[in-house]
């Protein structure tokens, strides 16, 4: 129930062609205090309902629960979420032993581009694309809770 992952920001759309997959995702916050956030989330036509704790200090490290819901359930709580719903298209690339997640936002996120690898440990070395850019995992600006509230095009200068 551990949950290790880096995040990084993206330099161009050039991982678009070494996907093996891409699946849209919706999802909204039921909590999204850092302590403890309460996620709802529809990916393609799957739910899911995820129980995240607070991050680490520097970010990476953080308890998670998820269970597959069904869809009718999970979108009944997509309607009773806090404001600002992440919509965003995720692409899954692998490279070496690991898969990185690619999500490009759409919305009030849109011009975002994160990648996000989980890791089995917080020193783990991996291999890193030549499209990736700016490690952000710290900085809370890109958590999703955050972006639902305080959306990317509302800052990012």
């Amino acid at each position: 129930m551990i949950e290790i992952e880096r995040k990084f920001l993206v330099l161009s759309t050039a991982f678009i062609n070494e996907a093996y997959t891409k699946k849209r995702i919706v999802q909204g916050y039921i909590s999204s205090v850092p302590e403890r956030t309460v996620r709802v989330r529809i990916k393609e036509d799957k739910g899911y309902l995820t129980i995240k704790g607070e991050s680490t200090n520097n970010g990476t490290t953080r308890m998670e629960w998820e269970r597959e819901i069904s869809l009718a359930d999970a979108e009944a709580l997509l309607s009773i979420c806090e404001n600002g719903i992440i919509d965003k298209i995720r692409h899954e690339i692998k490279l070496g032993k690991h898969i990185y997640e690619v999500d490009v936002f759409s919305g009030e996120n849109e011009g975002l581009i994160m990648a996000e690898i989980e890791l089995e440990s917080e020193n783990e070395v991996f291999e890193k694309p030549y499209w990736l850019g700016q490690e952000v995992t710290n900085d809370e600006r890109f958590y999703n809770a955050y972006l639902s509230k305080k959306p990317f095009k509302s800052w990012w200068i």
